[in-house]
């Protein structure tokens, strides 16, 4: 017999994030912590990863920001466009494989959970969708220039000096603002690599033929783990992929 009132209420649904999710955080900062206290991890590798995370979630939530303006509310919907970090930490991703890189002494690069983005729902998709996708590398370089800009307001030519030579002057603080620009270059630099599902993919997609887009759905699964097996079994790999991005941001800040 049906409900003549309609159907029951819905309770609230749970938004918060899983226990597993919780345990794999409360872990990984356990970790971190024995890590430092062992001296085990720099003071440097503390402050990349510390840089990491806010700059993965600012990327992440822009990806939401600007599919809702093209039309699409789907991470709106799904509590993702917060600067909540909780809801953004991918347990691998923005805790375990930064560690591990930072023990490596090989440069740290890392993500959050995928913001959820529907393309159907977004207004002319094929050309909105490649600017959802970019705007991720867009906010990272934004965010790189105006810590630039701040580094250089703030530090002295004698701090600026030790730039030429990769070496960081001055107090903790100061390198922190360094680090932090150029955590989001190589940020900007690896997401712009064209592999699915990095957002410079999203380039590539739009150029293909609309008859081997079929094919090219189909490996897309797949290809994250060429960049991320060159990272963790030939760390000197990042070294030789990024080195670039560290002229590019600390050499018009060194003069």
């Amino acid at each position: 017999m049906s409900n003549p009132w309609g159907p029951a209420p819905q309770g609230p649904q749970r938004q918060g994030p899983s226990p597993r999710t919780v345990a794999w955080i409360i872990a990984g900062l356990a970790v971190v912590v024995v890590l430092v206290r062992t001296h085990h991890i720099s003071t440097l590798s503390i402050m990349f990863i510390g840089a990491l995370i806010p700059s993965v979630i600012l990327h992440e939530v822009s990806h939401g920001a600007v599919a809702q303006v093209f039309g699409d509310d789907t991470a709106k919907r799904a509590g993702r466009l917060t600067l909540n970090p909780i809801k953004h930490i991918d347990p691998f991703g923005t805790i375990i494989l930064p560690v591990l890189l930072a023990l490596s002494g090989h440069g740290v690069i890392g993500w959050a959970k995928p913001v959820p983005v529907n393309v159907s729902q977004l207004r002319d998709a094929r050309n909105t969708g490649v600017l959802v996708s970019l705007v991720g590398p867009a906010v990272n370089i934004a965010l790189a220039i105006i810590l630039g800009i701040a580094y250089r307001l703030l530090s002295t030519p004698y701090e600026r000096l030790g730039l030429k030579y990769q070496v960081l002057l001055g107090p903790t603080w100061l390198e922190f603002i360094f680090v932090a620009g150029l955590v989001n270059i190589y940020l900007a630099a690896f997401n712009l690599i064209p592999l699915p599902p990095l957002d410079g993919s999203a380039v590539v997609e739009r150029l293909l033929p609309a008859r081997l887009l079929p094919d090219y759905y189909r490996i897309r699964p797949y290809t994250l783990i060429l960049p991320l097996l060159l990272v963790v079994f030939y760390p000197q790999g990042f070294d030789r992929l990024f080195g670039w991005a560290f002229d590019v941001f600390a050499r018009p800040l060194g003069g």
